[in-house]
């Protein structure tokens, strides 16, 4: 098999090495875990792993199309925020419906105001969604002063369950997988990639960019707004700065599998092998006694190395040539 042809499967599955990081990593964990593969322990750690999963979701197709969102975490905290407010411990089907409602409503309309400053203001979109991050966080911080609420035991039983023994939030994973699939098959998933990879010429072939833009921090929104409803249900209470940390993890996430920065290449399926990997990484951190800021080390190093490695590659070319 020539280069070409081996390129051609790197493009075309650029999730294959964070796969093989994740067989590595599940083994070690497996080492150190041995009940890891029953049922109660895989399915308290894919509930964990379910809001990330999400929120990744939702950055990787903001950084195909050439974006990024320093928002999401701010998002998921007022989501968060909304939905313990919103919903009470006595709340019925009709007050919880509501409360949902109104989180997807926030992370809908914040995603929207992102998209029309990145998308049709032309705004830097590192700049603007660090700035928005703050509106949102203290919009959180607004409607729940401080950590509180409690949600109907029914409502958080009902994201626990097992049906038919497979963790419940493995039906997630694998529907959100199956809707990118579908997504990446049309004009618009067609439009996307030509939209970060080089969005003049996509303009030039008649590619509504600004749109395709726009429309990719919207799905961002509702995928911040829907991880916050995965982590509320799974904890059971909110926090103003529940999401702080996720912004960064999703970052890394999708530079685990294997899309790029610069955006045009890429896809979910690595996205969540990603999240998987880092979930993985954090139990080994547990299990084997490991200062827990070194995993703020590794994902500093992560990203160095998804930043670096294109500019060395070249390099190491050119001395070769």
């Amino acid at each position: 098999m020539n280069s070409v042809a081996l390129r051609r499967i790197a493009l075309r599955h650029s999730y294959l090495l964070a796969l093989l990081l994740l067989l590595i990593a599940v083994g070690i964990n497996f080492y150190l875990q041995p009940n890891l593969f029953e049922l109660r322990v895989l399915n308290s750690n894919l509930r964990n792993f379910l809001p990330l999963i999400i929120l990744t979701v939702g950055q990787t197709i903001v950084i195909i199309g050439g974006g990024i969102d320093l928002s999401v975490g701010a998002i998921v905290s007022m989501a968060n925020a909304i939905l313990v407010t919103l919903i009470l411990p006595e709340s019925g089907p009709t007050e919880i419906l509501i409360g949902i409602l109104a989180a997807v409503g926030a992370g809908l309309a914040a995603g929207v105001f992102n998209g029309l400053c990145v998308a049709y203001l032309r705004l830097q979109p590192i700049v603007t969604t660090y700035a928005t991050s703050f509106v949102y966080a203290g919009i959180a911080l607004l409607i729940l002063p401080r950590p509180g609420g409690n949600l109907p035991r029914e409502f958080l039983r009902s994201y626990r369950g097992a049906p038919l023994d497979i963790p419940l939030a493995l039906y997630f994973i694998v529907l959100a997988i199956l809707i990118w699939l579908v997504l990446r098959s049309t004009r618009y998933g067609q439009y996307l990639f030509a939209t970060g990879g080089k969005a003049d010429a996509a303009y030039a072939t008649g590619v509504p960019v600004n749109f395709v833009r726009f429309s990719t921090y919207v799905w961002a929104g509702l995928a911040a707004a829907l991880s916050a409803l995965a982590l509320t249900m799974n904890l059971g209470t909110g926090n103003p700065r529940i999401g702080d940390a996720m912004t960064l993890d999703s970052i890394v996430a999708v530079v685990l599998g294997g899309t790029r920065l610069s955006g045009g290449q890429g896809g979910v399926i690595g996205s969540v092998l990603g999240v998987l990997i880092l979930g993985v990484i954090r139990n080994i951190i547990s299990f084997a006694n490991v200062p827990t800021w070194s995993q703020t080390l590794v994902d500093a190093l992560i990203i160095i190395a998804a930043l670096a490695g294109p500019g060395l590659v070249r390099f190491l070319r050119r001395r070769t040539a």
